[in-house]
């Protein structure tokens, strides 16, 4: 039986769905601006092998506001762990989820396994992209700021209430085309829409969004899975996103860089998923569900 409740985190409150079961335990954990319904898939495909829980993590669906730093998130998890009973969980995440899967690692030796889904912070230097030009490198991350600054910008803003119903149905019409859940993939979107005083909005906030972006930016995982001693696998997409497109160079050139941080870490293990975006929890839930659990097994 899926079980949804309120976990008390101290200062916050936090949005819990539980998927049950008696097998290991696995808290899973989604990316920036989602929340635990997009996780749906993966769940229930992990389900018959392991007892899985999600949570939505602060500012995100809905758990309460709070300000985001790794320690106060890391806190979270491990609320949501010690009040539903998860005896050294594994943790996976995916993307900004599996920045956090990374350093829960470092931190509970005692953990059966974390799993990072392209948990990576973005590039930011030109060293984190090999093979580019400096001077071309440097120009690629200056256009590429620019898109994440007018998605900051936009971050929060009020949805006039006309527009609701074409922002629901283009959701729809996205689910469709990702050949995805079309009722989980709007209770996705439905799950962040906060409505306040006669108006509708989107979480995360403006201000959550930009203490994410800061503390992504500034995450250095080398040092972090250097560190790390119980089993951890990084899984890595191979081509773009859509609107990653413009970017080809670019993020061709970060995945060698992110292949060769994995190489530089004997321990961690890497694995390079065919015909995988950043969106592989949507589009290979089925197949991640068996490498997560081939991982975890082999390390029980």
């Amino acid at each position: 039986m899926i079980n949804d409740r309120l976990i008390d985190a101290g200062s916050v409150q936090l949005a819990v769905r539980d998927f049950g079961g008696d097998d290991p335990p696995l808290l899973l954990v989604h990316g920036a601006g989602g929340n635990l319904a997009q996780m749906t898939a993966l769940a229930r495909a992990l389900r018959p092998h392991h007892r899985v829980v999600t949570l939505d993590l602060r500012g995100h669906g809905r758990s309460a506001d709070g300000d985001w730093s790794w320690d106060a998130a890391l806190g979270d998890l491990a609320a949501v762990c010690v009040q539903l009973e998860l005896e050294r969980p594994a943790v996976v995440g995916h993307s900004l989820g599996g920045m956090l899967a990374a350093l829960w690692g470092q931190r509970h030796p005692e953990s059966p396994g974390i799993v990072s889904l392209d948990g990576n912070p973005p590039p930011t230097r030109p060293e984190h992209l090999p093979g580019l030009d400096p001077a071309k490198a440097a120009a690629e991350l200056a256009r590429l700021h620019a898109v994440f600054d007018a998605v900051e910008a936009a971050a929060g803003q009020v949805i006039p209430a006309d527009q609701l119903p074409d922002l629901v149905e283009s959701q729809q019409m996205a689910a469709r085309d990702m050949g995805a859940n079309e009722k989980v993939w709007v209770e996705g979107f439905r799950r962040n829409l906060v409505h306040l005083g006669g108006e509708t909005s989107i979480r995360p906030s403006a201000a959550l969004t930009s203490q994410l972006r800061a503390a992504m930016n500034e995450l250095d995982l080398t040092p972090v899975y250097a560190a790390t001693t119980c089993p951890a696998l990084v899984v890595l997409p191979t081509r773009d996103l859509p609107q990653q497109e413009p970017f080809a160079e670019l993020y061709a050139a970060h995945r060698r860089f992110l292949v060769e941080q994995a190489q530089s870490i004997p321990h961690l293990r890497r694995l390079s998923l065919a015909d995988t975006s950043h969106a592989m929890v949507i589009e290979q839930p089925t197949l991640l569900a068996k490498v997560i659990t081939d991982f975890l097994t082999e390390h029980r």
